[in-house]
């Protein structure tokens, strides 16, 4: 059944709670840290983050991004915090205050900033951009939020991701080029999948056995990993997409593969053999610029520049609920159910 819901922060009781995506299993968080944190994250083109009810819809709170698009969202691992990155800036947000503004704003870098993401256990945070380089950030570090460490490559970073085991940061860059930092010894190891095409995405799943690759012609690239360390071997070309490729992720079971694109749709595919379970397609949908599972790995959160997020079924391949609320595109979506 296809719903729309339009409903606004002042429509609703606007104490900050969570709730679960199915309304007959439904939690909000006490503050106690027991029971479930669950919080849907759209931002994009109106310099604006919307918080919302997963199951009904809702938008529980709008939140500000002043003078930049949002580039990317990461919810921290407690669920507290939620992370935005775009052009100048990285900033936080308290999820479970009602202020509409972040916490925590740095302005230190000069260019877009294209990704952001957490250490596992909200130690430090990781960033890459438009300035060449990938970072690791200090956030306790307050007010300063020290940068620890740079990674200097040769091209705008599109994509960084954190590795399992915390011990290595893939960077994907504009020339084509995936460098494996190792955060240990601070040497790299370099992976080109396809000569000067863009890597606009990387993905590595939660069990740290598959990495993905997108880039700017539509194809992605799996690689197996193996060992403490990751080394990879190639598993799988996909002509996935007739246009750019955006996005890729892997489901928490490890047993999808989504993959988005600017020609107006999200495909899904097996990881068992890599055939195509599902294209998911809506007739206003346009450029689908971000992705989320849920934690079951049944639904599927896309983002897109018609300024709908939608929630897939992706068994059934329909279209179960959109998100509208935003007036200009969606480019980065953040979901997270765990129990925490």
């Amino acid at each position: 059944m296809r719903t729309c819901s339009c409903i606004y922060e002042s429509e609703i009781n606007k104490e900050n709670k969570f709730y679960t995506l199915s309304q007959n299993t439904a939690m909000a968080d006490d503050g106690s840290g027991a029971g479930s944190q669950v919080a849907l994250v759209t931002g994009g083109y109106d310099h604006t983050i919307k918080l919302w009810q997963a199951h009904s819809g809702v938008c529980l709170r709008t939140m500000q991004h002043p003078d930049s698009q949002v580039n990317g969202l990461e919810i921290s691992p407690t669920g507290q915090m939620v992370a935005a990155c775009g052009y100048q800036h990285i900033r936080l947000y308290d999820l479970a205050s009602a202020n509409p503004d972040p916490v925590v704003n740095f302005e230190g870098i000069t260019k877009n900033v294209s990704r952001v993401g957490f250490q596992k256990d909200d130690l430090w945070m990781y960033t890459g951009g438009e300035d060449w380089t990938a970072r690791i950030w200090d956030p306790r570090a307050l007010p300063q939020f020290s940068c620890t460490k740079i990674f200097q490559v040769q091209a705008p970073v599109n994509a960084v991701m954190l590795h399992p085991d915390q011990t290595q940061i893939m960077v994907g860059d504009q020339s084509g080029i995936i460098h494996m930092w190792d955060l240990r010894t601070d040497q790299n190891e370099q992976l080109i999948p396809e000569a000067e095409a863009s890597i606009q995405d990387i993905a590595i799943d939660p069990e740290g056995k598959m990495m993905a690759a997108v880039n700017n012609k539509g194809n992605c690239y799996v690689w197996s990993l193996g060992g403490s360390a990751p080394h990879p071997v190639p598993l799988k070309h996909i002509v996935a997409h007739s246009k750019y490729a955006l996005r890729c992720k892997f489901s928490l079971d490890s047993t999808m593969l989504v993959t988005t694109s600017g020609d107006c749709s999200a495909k899904v595919w097996r990881t068992s053999d890599w055939s195509l379970l599902r294209e998911l397609r809506n007739e206003t949908q346009r450029w689908v610029w971000d992705a989320a599972f849920s934690i079951d790995s049944r639904y599927l959160f896309t983002g897109s520049s018609d300024s709908y997020a939608r929630l897939w079924d992706v068994e059934k391949g329909t279209l179960e609920r959109e998100y509208c609320g935003h007036q200009k595109a969606i480019t980065a979506l953040a979901f997270r159910d765990q129990t925490v």
